[in-house]
């Protein structure tokens, strides 16, 4: 089992205060110990947004704060879930019997999916129910991937207390998929460097097929995560899933006007390998393609030859039926871009020329203000966390992870890194409604992470 995932490890919990006061609570919760713990770290991306589900790579690491579970297999199928926030209740139901609420996700689907995922894919025709304390310490509704972690970080433990393994890239897209059954199409970045992180170096993901390419960032720099304080929870709004469906849309499209099977090209990289062009020529292709002005969805099905039935049938998501314009050239402009700064962001990396950490913030300057004006899943308050931090010192600040809310990353010179905290605490959190949630989690530094673990009680 231990060289399927980097599974487990031993620990002495006297030595580890988190874990001891953990399983302290657990005790006095369920009246018996947990018998293994798992740990899923949260995420940051530090280029390439919106990209994952098209196709694309993506450049992000795991961050030191993380979703911790303190489990004990059960010989009943029962699930017991308890959080040690108290504004999260309490939730028991029937292992055999699961069911994921889409319509207002609370904290608990999050764990049934990564539950409802391992039970299906190992066939568990009776699977181990249990008792689980969860704690987080990654700020909900931020960008940072808490909700992807609890999915992950369940699915380690149902695989534990049932005695399963996986390779942790099958683990990677098994978590993938298991979020969708909340609604949420994403593409895969979350989870996969959940599993495949390792501590001290961020990660180049590729898929189809899943791969991890460690990329060792610059000396001299430091990575700051700000929360904008506003929350986004993909799943409770349709911003995500429309955005999702535009790059669909605009995925037939192209293959259509390029004389390619547009019913069996789905992503917006498939596009260019069918076509065999660089990135760059993709823009050129986009431009000559498309128009600026949003699209009807009479005007898409239009250029499909198909009827608004068929197209909402079989390319549309459940909870996109209702939407009537949809803005193609915007969104597969920022995509194709945006994955070139991945790959010019990593070549930087790499080659590590004097100038680096300059050039490194200018794409992520560039890869803001793509998410900004044609991505526009920016916010004013996100907008004007960015401009702050680059008035502070950051040489490159940008959103991260789906936007709407939730956090910025900024490159920060490691010289500049204490009076930079200082002044956006002071700028952003203190002359704002922000107060309140200037919290240890507000605004950190931090270091690439690695990945989810078991930890086994010495």
């Amino acid at each position: 089992m231990a060289g399927d995932v980097p599974y487990t490890a031993s620990i002495q919990l006297l030595e580890e205060p988190r874990l001891l006061k953990l399983k302290k609570t657990f005790v006095s919760k369920f009246k018996s110990t947990p018998k293994f713990y798992a740990r899923a770290p949260g995420r940051v991306n530090l280029i390439g947004e919106h990209i994952d589900y098209c196709g694309y790579a993506v450049l992000p690491m795991a961050i030191e704060q993380d979703i911790l579970i303190a489990a004990e297999p059960l010989s009943i199928p029962v699930i017991h879930l308890a959080n040690t926030n108290s504004s999260y209740l309490d939730f028991s139901t029937n292992a055999n019997d699961i069911e994921i609420n889409r319509t207002k996700p609370l904290w608990h689907n999050y764990f049934l999916c990564g539950f409802k995922g391992i039970k299906e894919h190992c066939s568990l025709d009776c699977p181990s129910g249990m008792n689980c304390l969860i704690e987080g310490t990654i700020p909900p509704s931020s960008g940072l991937s808490s909700s992807s972690a609890l999915v992950c970080c369940a699915g380690l433990a149902t695989l534990m207390a049932n005695g399963k393994s996986l390779p942790k890239v099958e683990l990677a897209e098994l978590c993938s998929k298991s979020e969708r059954y909340i609604g949420t199409e994403g593409g895969g970045m979350d989870q996969s460097i959940c599993f495949l992180a390792e501590k001290g170096t961020a990660k180049l993901i590729e898929f189809n097929p899943l791969k991890a390419t460690d990329v060792r960032l610059p000396e001299g720099a430091a990575f700051v995560i700000a929360n904008s304080c506003v929350a986004m929870n993909k799943a409770a709004t349709s911003h995500f899933n429309i955005r999702v469906m535009e790059c669909r849309l605009a995925t037939k499209l192209l293959a259509k006007s390029k004389g390619l099977d547009w019913k069996a090209t789905t992503k917006l990289q498939d596009v260019q390998v069918k076509l065999k062009l660089s990135l760059e020529e993709m823009l050129a292709v986009v431009e000559e393609v498309f128009h600026p002005e949003p699209y009807s969805i009479e005007e898409i099905g239009g250029n499909l030859g198909i009827s608004l039935k068929e197209l909402r049938a079989e390319i549309l998501s459940q909870n996109t039926q209702d939407v009537t314009t949809f803005k193609l050239y915007q969104r597969a402009k920022h995509v194709y871009s945006e994955a070139a700064r991945v790959l010019q962001f990593k070549k930087i990396c790499t080659e590590a020329p004097d100038d680096a950490v300059q050039l490194l913030g200018d794409l992520m300057n560039q890869s803001h203000a793509s998410c900004k004006d044609l991505y526009e899943c920016s916010c004013p308050e996100l907008n004007q966390l960015v401009d702050i931090c680059l008035q502070f010192g950051a040489v490159g600040s940008r959103l991260t992870g789906a936007g709407w809310g939730g956090c910025t990353v900024s490159m920060v010179p490691m010289d500049k890194l204490e009076k930079f905290l200082a002044n956006v605490k002071e700028a952003y959190y203190k002359n704002s409604d922000h107060m309140l949630a200037l919290e240890e989690n507000s605004l950190f530094a931090t270091n690439p992470g690695g990945g989810a673990m078991i930890f086994l009680e010495a």
